[in-house]
């Protein structure tokens, strides 16, 4: 993880008990005495993340309907770290692109760097309840969401004329389609040995996990768009999930003639990730 990450530690179940009593039920013991949760239990990530959220965010309002994506708060922060890094000043404007119903990369940019935020996301249902987030929390109070209408855009129509933002943040939909999101599904269930029917943490709405083409498809046309907004955006980022993947998306993203691309890997215990950058700046 990124040494400035405060999740390098163990976490103290003890303390995020008493910030969220429901976290209490999923808290067991391991093999090795240690206390965790079964981060294959939807309620249980959604529990911790409540707590995490309450404990060192000051986030007293978190929730997300049953079928959205459960984001795991320490890597989500870690990119943040790392942009944190590349665009090395204090006064941010950051764009999240595609925010969800969760709103997590906005409320840890607003609150763990006290940065400016707006979020644009194409499902209304999601976009309600991440305004209810938002509305029920006072630190968030000044973050800014926008409908992208056309599903076929992904900066084109939320960045206006007026706008300047220094870096863009994704996480973008890493399947090519339903097929591929649930094949992934039914690995991670056998590589877990869990039952389908007993428990299920990989959950999401379809713009959230898959886009036709995948990841690739969905940076390259970020990186088409990228152009348009060159003078009004100091850094361009999306995660890349799939390694094998960034040759076609560092070919794509040069083809628009950036000053700079950047690769920057990430690492959260045995999960490694990556995003790339570029600026036309």
């Amino acid at each position: 993880m990124h040494p400035k990450n405060p999740f390098n530690k163990d976490y103290n179940f003890n303390n995020l008990i008493a910030k969220h009593p429901p976290l209490k039920s999923f808290v067991f013991e391991n093999e090795y005495g240690n206390q965790t949760i079964k981060f294959a239990d939807s309620q249980a990530v959604k529990a911790l993340n409540t707590a995490l959220l309450k404990e060192h965010f000051g986030v007293n309002y978190w929730n997300i309907p049953e079928n959205n994506l459960c984001p795991p708060i320490p890597g989500r922060l870690d990119y943040l770290l790392h942009v944190a890094d590349l665009v090395s000043e204090k006064d941010i404007h950051l764009l999240d692109i595609g925010t969800g119903a969760n709103l997590i990369y906005p409320i840890l940019a607003s609150t763990h760097f006290n940065w400016k935020c707006t979020a644009s996301e194409v499902n209304t249902d999601s976009l309600s309840n991440a305004q209810e987030i938002i509305d029920k929390n006072e630190a968030l109070k000044n973050i800014v969401l926008r409908h992208q209408q056309f599903k076929s855009n992904i900066l084109e129509h939320i960045i206006l004329p007026t706008d300047a933002f220094d870096v863009v943040v994704c996480n973008p939909p890493f399947f090519k389609n339903r097929t591929d999101a649930e094949k992934s599904n039914l690995r991670k269930f056998e590589n877990l040995k869990l039952s389908e029917d007993k428990t299920q943490n990989f959950g999401g709405l379809s713009n959230e996990l898959w886009y036709k083409g995948g990841e690739e498809a969905f940076i390259k046309k970020m990186a088409e768009e990228s152009v348009q907004f060159k003078d009004q955006v100091r850094w361009f980022t999306s995660i890349v999930s799939q390694k094998e993947n960034l040759k076609n998306i560092k070919r794509a993203i040069n083809k628009t003639k950036p000053t700079e691309v950047k690769i920057i890997e990430m690492e959260q215990g045995n999960k490694q990730s990556r995003f790339v950058a570029w600026t036309f700046k």
